[in-house]
């Protein structure tokens, strides 16, 4: 990989471990520390999300017109104000409102990350993204390895953990990523010129994918949050839900290679891989709802990981191969704002049926999402189909 390509990686590492120390224990700190329903924990982490959402779209469209540089440094710079005021007020009110910007700071960081690799490594094509998602994932090993080990001493050594290692991040954008400054420039030239997406059937076909992609987020944050909070109902300790997730980092970084050599047959057919992904989904939450165990999460943990190795790198690669020359950054950005879109509602659905109708509801309803999103895999390159229009061959149907 090229040397900007490895600040990358090496800064999102940085950057997803701080916040992997805060992130899986949310809702336990909202609900168990704070005394909040799982239902208004759903809510906080509702707004969280919005604020991502709109993050996502403003920092794909910051990348086209000002570069990755400086909307990354804009990101970097408003998480690590955020978390430094949530380290000295983390009351009620103060944690939902740092929470709400650290949300949209991390909106603005992400689709520029991602557009930004995309841009100096063309010739990469998936590894390009793949290198970043393993990035994250690293740094969710690490982050998730140390947190729940931190919060059970206290809650305040996770805030201070996560201030620090966002300003590292931020030290490593203002000096390591100023010559990627220009990257971009010739995009927003394009932009000027060009003005208004034209190709209306790619980016059709791109949102229909998004929804599908969405609908697997909502079933993918339950981890996050009711299955959080469910683990600790069954005597799972802190340590051990922040180990399911060190593990799921772990196969992510270290399982590279036996999953490229599954995905091997499928690298001409990314829809394919995405409908294997999303079918292996099914099983793992078929699982969990039977789990009463660590064993049984566990199980249930490493099949979740193997379908987000097949799904997850999928579909900004998709999106990087359907967005025309300098629409990068926006393409990317409803990439990530759909999925933050997922990360949003889930946990308020999620938390509803939880709390009226009890668990095996919500697992029912998440397999029922997980069978749209399948439909949705696979048409969404009709629109390319009825333009007459020729996709990629790694975008060819089933």
């Amino acid at each position: 990989m090229p040397k900007a390509v490895w600040l990358l990686v090496v800064g999102m590492v940085i950057n997803v471990t701080g916040a992997s120390f805060l992130w899986p224990l949310n809702t336990i700190y909202i609900h168990g520390e704070l005394g909040k329903s799982l239902s208004v924990a759903g809510i906080v982490l509702m707004l969280n999300a919005g604020a991502n959402v709109v993050g996502n779209l403003l920092g794909g469209a910051f990348f086209d017109r000002f570069g990755g540089y400086r909307t990354i440094l804009l990101g970097a710079g408003l998480n690590l104000m955020a978390m430094a005021g949530m380290t000295m007020w983390h009351g009620w009110s103060h944690y939902v409102i740092f929470l709400t910007i650290v949300g949209f700071g991390s909106g603005v960081v992400f689709p520029a990350v991602y557009a930004l690799v995309g841009a100096i490594w063309p010739e990469g094509g998936r590894r390009a993204f793949n290198a970043i998602y393993i990035s994250q994932n690293a740094g969710v090993a690490l982050g998730s390895a140390m947190g729940g080990f931190v919060a059970s001493f206290s809650f305040n050594y996770i805030f201070m953990a996560n201030t620090f290692l966002f300003a590292v991040f931020f030290l490593i954008a203002a000096f390591g990523y100023r010559q990627m400054a220009n990257v971009a420039g010739v995009q927003t030239n394009v932009i000027a010129e060009n003005g208004k997406v034209k190709n209306r059937s790619k980016l059709t076909a791109l949102f229909i994918l998004c929804t599908a992609y969405m609908l697997c987020w909502v079933g993918y944050v339950q981890w996050q949050s009711t299955i959080a909070n469910y683990t600790q109902e069954v005597n799972i300790s802190l340590g051990e839900y922040s180990l399911l997730w060190t593990i799921n980092g772990l196969i992510i970084v270290f399982g590279q290679p036996l999953v490229n050599f599954f995905v091997r047959p499928f690298q001409d057919n990314l829809k394919k891989q995405i409908v294997i992904g999303i079918l292996i989904f099914m099983g793992s939450f078929g699982i969990t709802a039977f789990a009463s165990d660590f064993k049984g999460f566990l199980a249930a943990m490493l099949i979740l990981t193997i379908g987000e190795m097949f799904v997850w790198p999928a579909v900004p690669t998709i999106a990087s191969q359907l967005s025309p020359k300098g629409r990068d950054g926006f393409y990317q950005g409803i990439v990530n704002s759909t999925a933050t879109a997922g990360r949003m509602f889930g946990p308020v659905l999620g938390g509803i049926l939880v709390d009226v109708y009890g668990m095996s509801v919500l697992f029912v309803t998440l397999i029922a999402f997980l069978f749209i999103s399948i439909g949705l895999t696979m048409v969404y390159d009709h629109p390319l189909k009825k333009r007459k229009e020729v996709p990629s061959p790694s975008i060819s149907s089933l």
